[in-house]
């Protein structure tokens, strides 16, 4: 996979913890790596899984850093899929060495133009610019 097919991938899996509390969240990567065994590479599945609970475990931390960074915005008022994208792409700012910052808004802004509503790039853009 490339690497914004895997991005996608880590994506959908965040915005699932919208909708399960952490506990609920543990059975649900195992639930997506038991149906995605036979369509993704062992490998991948394996970054997939492990980026996402690595994003999981700093949570807290790239919430608070979201709220300071969101004028006028919180992580709760925020829709769910700009939220998702928004602490993927702070996680890959922040914390994950091999990904440029440049890179992680761009991919971040390509992520809410293909799930997010009309105004879902410009804000993504806004918030990730005031991060960096």
């Amino acid at each position: 996979m490339t690497r914004r097919e895997l991005r996608d991938q880590i994506f959908q899996l965040l915005f699932r913890t919208e909708f399960y509390d952490d506990a609920d969240m543990q059975a649900q990567l195992s639930l997506y790596e038991e149906q995605q065994k036979e369509n993704l590479g062992e490998e991948d599945l394996r970054y997939i899984v492990d980026k996402t609970k690595r994003i999981l475990e700093k949570k807290d931390e790239i919430d608070e850093a979201i709220n300071n960074a969101a004028v006028k915005w919180t992580t709760k008022r925020m829709g769910k899929v700009e939220l998702a994208i928004i602490r993927l792409a702070c996680y890959e700012m922040r914390y994950d060495e091999e990904i440029e910052t440049a890179v992680a808004i761009n991919e971040a802004v390509e992520l809410a133009k293909k799930y997010g509503q009309d105004m879902s790039p410009k804000f993504v853009n806004g918030v990730l610019a005031k991060l960096a």
